[in-house]
C-alpha cells in the first residue's frame, strides 16, 4: 500500500505553446473526461441490471434518479463555486488560503442538504403521487429514493472537495476517486439487487443502497486525500476552519447562481421529458437512446469546461488576462474539434448508433433523424458548456444564470410544447425546439465572454 507521504502531487507540464495553450488545457481535461466515461459506462451497467427486474423497476429508478438529481442540483452546483475561489487564489500565489474555501462551502451546503433530505424523506410518497406515475412505479421509486437521499448528502460533500482539487489543477485525484466509487457501485449493485455473495436480494432498494454507498465512498476518498496527504494539507491549508460570515457571503454571491443555473437546466429538461413521455413509449425510448448518444459529446465538453474554468480562474487571479482569454479560445477549439469528430460519426452511421440501444424498428425509425439532428446539437452544446465553464472561472456566474433561466423557460419549454404538442409535430419537432434553444444559448454565452465584462468582476 502506498503511504500518504509517498504521494507526489501532479504538476502540469510547462506548456510549449504558451500559457492557456492546447497542452495545458488537455492536461487538465483528460482526467475529467475519463471520469465522465467511467460514470456513464457504470450507469449503463446499473440500468441493465435493474432492467432484468422488469420495466416498472427500470422506469422507477430512472424517474426517481432524475428527480433526486434535480432537487439536489442546487447544492451540487453551489458547491462547484469552490473552484472559482481556489483557482483564483492559486493563480494569485495565495495557495495557503485555498483549503479554507472548501471548508466554508461545506458549512454552507452540507447542512442544507441534510435538511432537504430529511424533508424529502417525510414527503416523498405524497410528492411521487402528485407527479402522477402508476401506483406500481410510485412504490418502486419510493423504495429506490430513500437510500438515494442519503447518498445525495454524500455527493454534496464530494462536490466540494472535487471542486477544490480541480481548482488547484489536480483533476487526477477526482478521476481515481470516481473510478473506485463506480467499480464499488457496480459490484454492490449485482450483490444487493440479485442477492449474490450472501447478500439479501433487495431489488430496486438494493440498487439505491449500492449507489448511496458508492457516492459516500467517492466523498470519503477525496476528503481523505485533501486532509491525509501531507503535501496537499501543508501547501493548500486544508485543515478544518470555523465558519466565517464574510467568506460565506462571498461564496453565496458567486456560488448560488451556479446552483440556480443547474436547477433551471434540470427543471426545464424534466418538463421537456414529460412532454416526450406523453407522446408514447416509442418516442420516449427513442429520446432516451438519443440522450445517451449525446453524452458522448457531453463527456468531452464537460472535461474541457473544467479545464477552462480552472485556467481562466488561475490567470485572472494572477492578473494575466491575456492568458485567461487564450485559455478560453483554446478550450473552444479543442471542444470543437472533438465535436466535429462525433458529428461525423452521427451523420455516417445513425442507424448503427441507435442499434446500440435497441432493435425495435419503430424506435430506430424515430431515432435515426434525431441522431442526424444531434450532429448539430452537440456542436452547439459543447460551445455553450465551455463558455459557461470559462465564465465561472472568471467569477461571472449571475449573468449566465439569468440568461439560461430566461431562455429555458421563455424559449425552450414553450417552443417544445408549441412545436411538439400543440401543433402535433411530435418527437422530432420537440427536439428541433431544443436545438434552437441550445444554439441561441451557445451564442449568448459565447458573446458574454467575448464582451470582456468578466474582466471587471471582483469576487
Amino acid at each position: 500500500m502506498v503511504q500518504p507521504t509517498e504521494v507526489v502531487f501532479p504538476t502540469p507540464p510547462a506548456p510549449d505553446d504558451g500559457r492557456g495553450g492546447l497542452r495545458e488545457v488537455g492536461w487538465l481535461a483528460y482526467p475529467v473526461i475519463l471520469s465522465q466515461i467511467s460514470s456513464t459506462v457504470m450507469g449503463v451497467v446499473d440500468s441493465a441490471m435493474v432492467g432484468r427486474l422488469g420495466a416498472t423497476e427500470l422506469g422507477a429508478v430512472g424517474f426517481a434518479g432524475i428527480w433526486c438529481w434535480t432537487l439536489f442540483s442546487l447544492f451540487f452546483g453551489t458547491a462547484t463555486g469552490v473552484q472559482t475561489f481556489v483557482s483564483q487564489d492559486h493563480g494569485a500565489g495565495n495557495e495557503g488560503r485555498c483549503g479554507q474555501w472548501a471548508w466554508q462551502t461545506l458549512w454552507l451546503v452540507v447542512p442544507a442538504a441534510v435538511v432537504a433530505a430529511g424533508i424529502l424523506m417525510v414527503v416523498q410518497e405524497e410528492a411521487l403521487r402528485l407527479l402522477g406515475p402508476s401506483a406500481e412505479l410510485q412504490i418502486a421509486a419510493s423504495d429506490y429514493l430513500r437510500p438515494r437521499l442519503i447518498g445525495a448528502i454524500g455527493m454534496t460533500f464530494a462536490f466540494v472537495w472535487i471542486s477544490f482539487f480541480r481548482g488547484i489543477g489536480d483533476t487526477r485525484t477526482p478521476m481515481i476517486a470516481a473510478i473506485v466509487a463506480n467499480v464499488l457501485n457496480v459490484g454492490l449493485d449485482y450483490a444487493l439487487i440479485f442477492g449474490e455473495f450472501g447478500f439479501p436480494a433487495w431489488g430496486v432498494t438494493g440498487a439505491g443502497v449500492a449507489t448511496a454507498i458508492g457516492e459516500w465512498s467517492y466523498a470519503l476518498f477525496v476528503f481523505v486525500a485533501a486532509l491525509g496527504w501531507p503535501r496537499i494539507r501543508s501547501a493548500f491549508g486544508t485543515n478544518p476552519v470555523k465558519p466565517q460570515p464574510a467568506a460565506l457571503r462571498r461564496l453565496l454571491h458567486t456560488g448560488l447562481p451556479i446552483g440556480g443555473q443547474w436547477v433551471m437546466d434540470m427543471l426545464t429538461f424534466a418538463v421537456f421529458t414529460t412532454f416526450v413521455a406523453r407522446m408514447g413509449d416509442t418516442s420516449m425510448a427513442a429520446s432516451q437512446a438519443f440522450v445517451a448518444l449525446l453524452s458522448m459529446s457531453f463527456m468531452q465538453a464537460s472535461g474541457i469546461s473544467v479545464a477552462a474554468s480552472t485556467l481562466v480562474g488561475r490567470y485572472v487571479g494572477a492578473g494575466n488576462l491575456d492568458a485567461a482569454t487564450r485559455s478560453f479560445w483554446t478550450s473552444q477549439v479543442f471542444a470543437g474539434l472533438l465535436s466535429v469528430g462525433i458529428a461525423a460519426l452521427f451523420l455516417a452511421a445513425p442507424e448503427a448508433m441507435m442499434r446500440i440501444f435497441t432493435d425495435d424498428p419503430a424506435v430506430i425509425a424515430l431515432g435515426v433523424p434525431l441522431v442526424r439532428l444531434g450532429a448539430f446539437f452537440q456542436l452547439m452544446d459543447a460551445a455553450a458548456i465551455v463558455s459557461s465553464g470559462a465564465l465561472r472561472g472568471a467569477g461571472d456566474t449571475r449573468w449566465p444564470f439569468v440568461a439560461q433561466s430566461l431562455l429555458g423557460w421563455g424559449l425552450q419549454v414553450p417552443l417544445a410544447w408549441l412545436l411538439g404538442v400543440a401543433r402535433g409535430g411530435g418527437l422530432h419537432a420537440a427536439w428541433i425546439a431544443c436545438t434552437i434553444y441550445i444554439a441561441i444559448l451557445s451564442l449568448v454565452l459565447f458573446w458574454r465572454f467575448r464582451s470582456g465584462r468578466w474582466r471587471e468582476i471582483d469576487i
